[in-house]
């Protein structure tokens, strides 16, 4: 650590990642903040395809968990434990930051002291083949361009928190997500409650490589994202309450829309009533017009037929927000909040007796955004 400035730990936690790791390492090493100011761990979650041997090249230290694989969220916790520096930067081994990322990290953490944690953003540019890797990925840029500034959430895919609070409000919960879900929202709630200040700031990006195929896109948005983020929302009271990114207002409105459309069109095709078809039809065109500038965008960036194919799957994004509330809302009731896994025994390793942690007392209130000219 040189005077003045955080010194970085990045922490790339990562499961037979051959495939993709020598582009997120290569980006990486290609950072133009100076090698002295930040080291790199690599946490090899039971790799059985020579990852470790790979990112012995770069990394400074390479954590070798042994198999199976316990989930990015416990091996980003083993890498805090060998973490020296005063802010973690979590990459996802299959993002290649841009060669500014890091030092506007470490610019931003140095600037303001009562920062907790912040986050960035895809790029516009991902290299993933296929209809669904793009809609995807642009459609995260999308959002996160669109909503800068302080955040009640987190994104572990490029992300940064200060090792304090990190350590403060009790690390990943890597008890209740053992698999990747919603770890990283979930620690940004634990974050934002313990009144530590989050930044979204979108001019920090990277380059998601993954390709993305529409079963997986839409099982990963319903059973990892969406139904453990509902009961997250319910379990901590703050289901109406919450408004940042894909949480606002008008996002709840548009998944009302497509559920009442969904609904009808089932009316109007059991009944052969072509009432309840306009009905649908109804529905539908709001949440259409209500999305032309992020479709104006993907037709930008994408092309006029990728965006036109993008309607029909963002569509579908809203139908399954609709489902996640359903099941979420239904196991909330029914068997109540997540559970921590009992075999999973991490805690008593590292002399944890209880989970969450108790609150640590504040060393710094919340900033309070200044008011808009």
């Amino acid at each position: 650590m040189t005077a003045n400035h955080p010194l970085l730990t990045v922490i790339v936690p990562v499961l037979n990642g051959t495939g993709v790791l020598p582009r997120t390492l290569q980006a990486l090493k290609a950072s133009d903040l100076p090698r002295s100011r930040w080291e790199l761990l690599v946490v090899d979650d039971g790799s059985s395809d020579g990852t470790d041997a790979l990112a012995a090249r770069w990394a400074d230290a390479v954590v070798r968990l042994p198999a199976p694989a316990h989930g990015p969220a416990y091996a980003r916790n083993r890498g805090s434990e060998a973490a020296r520096g005063d802010v973690l930067v979590f990459v996802d081994a299959d993002v290649c930051v841009h060669p500014d990322t890091l030092s506007r990290i470490a610019r931003a953490f140095d600037d303001d002291p009562l920062l907790g944690a912040l986050f960035g953003s895809y790029d516009d540019r991902p290299p993933g083949e296929g209809l669904a890797s793009k809609y995807r990925n642009l459609l995260h840029h999308y959002h996160h361009q669109r909503n800068p500034g302080p955040a009640d959430t987190f994104w572990a895919g490029c992300g940064a928190v200060r090792a304090t609070a990190f350590h403060a409000v009790g690390r990943f919960d890597e008890w209740r997500y053992p698999r990747p879900s919603i770890e990283d929202i979930e620690l940004g709630h634990r974050l934002f409650a313990q009144n530590y200040p989050i930044r979204l700031a979108p001019e920090i990006q990277c380059t998601h490589l993954k390709r993305w195929g529409l079963y997986g896109m839409l099982r990963t948005d319903l059973f990892d994202r969406g139904v453990p983020w509902v009961r997250l929302l319910l379990a901590d009271g703050s289901f109406g309450s919450r408004r940042s990114l894909n949480l606002r207002n008008r996002e709840r409105v548009y998944t009302g829309l497509m559920g009442l459309a969904l609904v009808c069109l089932a009316i109007g095709l059991i009944r052969m009533e072509t009432r309840w078809l306009l009905g649908a039809l109804g529905c539908i065109l709001p949440v259409i017009m209500g999305n032309l500038p992020l479709y104006r965008f993907l037709q930008r960036t994408a092309g006029m037929g990728a965006a036109l194919r993008c309607v029909p799957l963002h569509l579908a994004y809203y139908v399954l927000n609709g489902f996640a509330v359903i099941i979420g809302t239904a196991l909330h009731h029914l068997v109540g909040p997540p559970e921590p896994r009992p075999e999973i025994q991490a805690f008593h390793e590292v002399g944890m007796e209880r989970w969450p942690p108790v609150p640590a007392p504040l060393a710094h209130p919340r900033a309070t955004p200044a008011p808009s000219p």
